[in-house]
């Protein structure tokens, strides 16, 4: 009986271990099917124009009375606003920076008698509007001011002229959805050339959106893009 018993038991056992290993072993498969999978990048781009402007003005004046510097950068500073004005532009699209003065003498530059000078300034007035071509265009006529006087300066790295795009929210989803699009026409051909089926989407990342100027020569027009990157399952 105890044979007999130790038998059956055995035997039930291995039954179970041997039913148990089936499930395991199958399970262990339907995992490793769901693990293959294809991953795909979807790329998005877009040009648009500018639609604001960041202009600095940047005009400067040496003299050797620090009264006369003054009310010199005074005068070209109304001049440079009235011109700002005629051309289109209000005051509240303008803003001026108190002026850097510069002691020559007091800050060693030499001998006196070496300086020519001994006061400089450099006042920066700024428009930001949202006048773009009416901007482009006073920027090509603003040089006439030097007729008058005035003494631009356009080498400075710190003040170069930016135009900004600030309607990237608007068109967002627009991007997204066509860089999706585009993941997925890739994962479909990849499909297809496997001999698979393309299943759901396993991870999804979107990418950074990225505005850059389409090129030097005209900073005006900006490109976006966005990449976004795609996992998908592949079912046979």
């Amino acid at each position: 009986m105890q044979t007999k018993s130790s038998f059956i038991l055995g035997v039930s056992l291995l039954f179970g271990l041997t039913l148990l290993g089936y499930i395991l072993g199958s399970s262990i498969i339907q995992v490793k099917e769901l693990e293959r999978t294809v991953t795909v990048k979807g790329l998005a781009e877009k040009e648009v124009k500018a639609d604001r402007v960041l202009w600095p003005i940047v005009y400067l004046y040496a003299d050797n009375d620090q009264a006369t510097l003054y009310a010199k950068l005074e005068q070209d500073t109304l001049k440079i606003t009235n011109f700002l004005q005629k051309a289109g532009f209000s005051i509240d699209e303008m803003s001026s920076s108190a002026p850097a003065v510069t002691d020559k003498m007091a800050q060693g530059y030499g001998g006196s008698d070496k300086i020519k000078y001994r006061y400089s300034a450099v006042q920066t007035l700024t428009l930001y509007t949202d006048k773009v071509d009416l901007a482009q265009k006073s920027m090509s006529t603003i040089a006439e001011l030097g007729k008058s006087g005035i003494t631009f300066r356009s080498d400075s790295y710190d003040n170069k002229i930016e135009f900004i795009y600030t309607k990237l929210n608007e068109i967002k989803p627009t991007m997204i959805e066509q860089a999706t699009q585009n993941a997925r026409s890739s994962a479909l051909k990849f499909a297809e050339d496997s001999k698979s089926k393309l299943g759901k989407i396993k991870t999804a990342r979107q990418g950074q959106f990225t505005i850059s100027s389409r090129d030097k020569y005209t900073p005006q027009i900006k490109k976006i893009r966005v990449v976004s990157t795609i996992e998908y399952y592949l079912n046979d």
